[in-house]
């Protein structure tokens, strides 16, 4: 299996052979730089010992003249300068070295926008990041989505995008590339495994309308809810399920938050607001220790047993749901321990159509407890069996995890 095709051999290799050519080459290209540089003479260091804090503009603006003659010099391909400034402010946010900050250009932030809302045009496919090595990997293919039809499993990794190997670049900058207008390809290529080499799939991208929220009733009289994201259209969808399913009497509703890598906050606020009574719901606090709650404000309740599904995938607003009603005891929690994401981001539109993702906060479950890196521990610790992690579509009867919940709600009724 090609876990980390980015490092390893090739990554040894490739830094061989540039020492290489850096020794071949290096005292050629010095003396040329030596003369760019004397060419723009104010490109040396200016004396800054008492503003160490302070971002030399002057500096970096030099040194940015410079790298770009040298590019224009040497560099083999043609070069798009427009790039070069998206390239800068990228490259600015990712030196905090927070994988969740992020730069989106334009087009970025138009397609995060479009994804939202819940409809946009792609594959049809939910993935995720692994923060420390940077694969890219199919959580699951919706049934009625063009990746599915050619195939594509959950556990498959996004080795390359149109020729490009993608591991390690920002997961929303690989949505970009992968989604593209309606009725056009995009050529994928994956490492699945078992499977020796990369399989290739042309994917035709369609309209995607995001199934947020999929319900119906099991075993005679239970609910059953599945929830694949927080977005804007899920808190009515959500609403909606709950209040057809107490129309026809379940005797309980089993939510299923399996795979669920989170979403917007104040719509899992609004959301678990349907299910408690009027209370705190979360709350976060700032670099400056400065709280914000979040707060149901319904003083109803939903007054039947619930079961909340959670796995390793489950994240972010999923953990603020399930962690909630933990928390008020209004859920039994089952499944595996959650995915530990416990920081808040802000998107903040900026005036050029561009935008910045930036860690603002970390939240708080109602009780005060602190999920970053740790994650929500179910009540109830059941793993899916091996055989069906790699199955789009699991049969309820053979779902270990939901027969377990079902016979958890049997037992609260």
């Amino acid at each position: 299996m090609k876990k980390n095709f980015l490092t390893g051999f090739f990554t040894g290799l490739g830094a061989m052979l540039l020492v290489a050519v850096l020794i071949i080459s290096g005292f050629s290209i010095n003396k040329s730089i030596k003369r760019i540089s004397s060419q723009n003479p104010n490109t040396n260091q200016s004396n800054n010992t008492n503003q160490e804090d302070k971002i030399q503009y002057d500096n970096i603006n030099n040194k940015l003249h410079l790298l770009e003659s040298v590019i224009d010099e040497y560099f083999l391909e043609d070069v798009n300068k427009s790039d070069f400034e998206d390239g800068i402010y990228k490259g600015f946010v990712a030196s905090l070295g927070d994988p969740y900050s992020t730069y989106y250009t334009s087009k970025e932030y138009e397609a995060l926008m479009e994804s939202s809302r819940g409809i946009y045009y792609g594959i049809g496919a939910t993935i995720n990041q692994n923060i420390s090595t940077g694969i890219i990997t199919i959580v699951k293919p919706f049934v009625t989505g063009p990746a599915f039809e050619k195939g594509m499993l959950p556990g498959d990794i996004i080795y390359k995008v149109e020729g490009e190997e993608v591991t390690g670049i920002d997961l929303s900058e690989v949505v970009g590339r992968i989604k593209g207008p309606e009725g056009t390809e995009v050529f994928v290529e994956i490492l699945r495994e078992d499977v020796s080499e990369p399989i290739g799939l042309y994917i035709p991208r369609r309209k995607i309308e995001v199934p947020t929220i999929e319900y119906e009733i099991i075993e005679g009289n239970i609910g059953y809810i599945i929830i694949t994201e927080f977005d804007e259209i899920t808190v009515k969808q959500f609403k909606d399920a709950v209040d057809e399913l107490d129309s026809k009497d379940v005797s309980g509703i089993i939510i299923d938050l399996r795979d669920n890598p989170g979403g917007l906050l104040n719509s899992v606020v609004k959301m678990v607001d349907r299910i408690i009574e009027k209370g705190l719901v979360v709350y976060t606090e700032d670099k400056n220790g400065k709280r914000e709650e979040e707060n149901a404000i319904n003083s109803d309740k939903y007054d039947k047993p619930i079961v909340v599904m959670i796995n390793g995938n489950s994240a972010s607003a999923s953990e603020i749901f399930a962690g909630t009603l933990q928390d008020y005891e209004a859920a039994k929690i089952l499944g595996t321990k959650s995915f530990g994401k416990g920081i808040v981001q802000k998107i903040i539109s900026l005036p050029d159509n561009t935008a910045l993702k930036i860690t603002i906060s970390k939240y708080y479950t109602a009780k005060g407890r602190d999920v970053h890196g740790i994650g929500i521990a179910p009540d109830i610790e059941i793993e899916l069996d091996e055989e069906l992690k790699k199955k789009v579509i699991i049969a309820h009867e053979e779902d270990n995890q939901l027969q377990e919940a079902i016979k958890t709600i049997k037992t609260m009724e």
